[in-house]
């Protein structure tokens, strides 16, 4: 059971283990000591090619990764901006280093190779290294894990500022996952909504993190994406089987407050369909044009389209049809969070594509 809980801490990221939050896996989950604050000047810098994951012409780049029989079209002209969801799963400090290495490094390639890559199509992609939130950050709301998450926060701000300074005046494309998405909600609200920069945006995805239409979209400040045409506007889905029960998840999420202060209601959860590109939008598994399968080991993968259809119902997106074998981390309550990006691998893809082509 201890292998099999850590097990999905490492392909879950932290929000879907804050949901259990038993006494005896916070225990064991939160980092030791206090969160401790280093001094100004000491953080990454991101003129160098070190402090990034993936970025044009670094070596070995993840973000260029293709599935198995799927060729590379000419980049497109975008931008596109990739924060990572969480890999840390030691316990020794409140935020990772930044020149984490190991099975934290390896499950950062892995994450930037197989979800980030969808963008490759759509131009050249930025993905910062940065130091993230430990996963126990997300059990507790103290003093100490908000630290850690602002802390991480800052910089993903400062690579995204030298990000928008290396692209100079193209369109740009902002996506996330778990907490890549929470830091990059933040990211919209502070850096891009009423600003210049927001006529360039042509999407961002928000994805594996419940956004409050009422009462977080408004702050935010960046429209939901209501169909395939629209650009400057915010994908959100978090995946689900039937039967979908979430409450692990939004039990405790609608007891929290949304950005404009007021309640958070399940029933007003953000889903953008990735098949369709609309708002509550449903579509068949033939609409789909590609599910990414991993093999066992993780080194390869192919993509197989016409197997999952998905529909967004009740704030979530339920998937139907022949899920393939995508692994065994599908969480309680038939969660695919794990599998956020890799069931719609080739519908966003072809999205992000489309909507770069309806940019102007």
């Amino acid at each position: 059971m201890v292998i099999f809980v850590l097990t999905l801490i490492v392909v879950a990221g932290a929000f879907a283990l804050y949901q259990w939050g038993g006494d005896v896996l916070i225990k064991e989950a939160t980092p030791k000591g206090h969160f401790e604050a280093v001094e100004p000047g000491g953080g990454p810098d991101y003129t160098l090619a070190s402090s990034w994951a993936a970025r044009p012409g670094l070596a070995n780049d993840p973000a260029l990764w293709l599935p198995d029989g799927v060729t590379q079209p000419t980049s497109g002209k975008a931008a596109v901006f990739f924060i990572h969801p969480t890999t840390y799963l030691d316990t020794d400090r409140w935020n990772a280093p930044l020149d984490a290495v190991g099975e934290t490094g390896w499950r950062t390639n892995l994450f930037v190779q197989s979800q980030a890559s969808a963008f490759n199509g759509s131009g050249e992609v930025w993905a910062p290294r940065y130091r993230q939130a430990a996963f126990g950050a997300f059990l507790l709301d103290t003093p100490d894990a908000r630290s850690a998450l602002d802390f991480a926060y800052r910089d993903v701000a400062a690579a995204f500022d030298q990000f928008v300074k290396e692209a100079g005046d193209r369109p740009i494309i902002l996506a996330g996952h778990s907490q890549g998405a929470l830091h990059l909600m933040r990211l919209l609200r502070e850096k891009v909504a009423g600003k210049p920069i927001a006529r360039r945006l042509v999407a961002a995805y928000v994805v594996g993190w419940p956004i409050d239409t009422a009462s977080d979209l408004p702050a935010i400040g960046i429209p939901a994406c209501a169909n395939q045409g629209q650009t400057g506007c915010i994908l959100s889905w978090m995946s689900f089987g039937e039967p979908a029960n979430p409450s692990l998840i939004l039990d405790q999420w609608k007891r929290s407050r949304g950005l404009t202060g007021a309640e958070r209601k399940p029933d007003q959860i953000l889903c953008v369909n990735p098949i369709t590109g609309t708002t509550g939008g449903a579509a068949p598994p033939e609409a789909n044009p590609g599910t990414l399968v991993p093999t066992a080991n993780f080194s390869s993968a192919k993509l197989e389209g016409g197997q999952v259809g998905a529909q967004c119902r009740d704030g979530l997106l339920v998937v139907d049809g022949q899920v393939p074998p995508l692994g065994p981390f599908v969480l309680p309550g038939n969660n695919y969070h794990v599998y956020d990006y890799a069931l719609f691998w080739g519908a966003i893809r072809r999205d992000a594509e489309r909507r770069l082509a309806a940019w102007h």
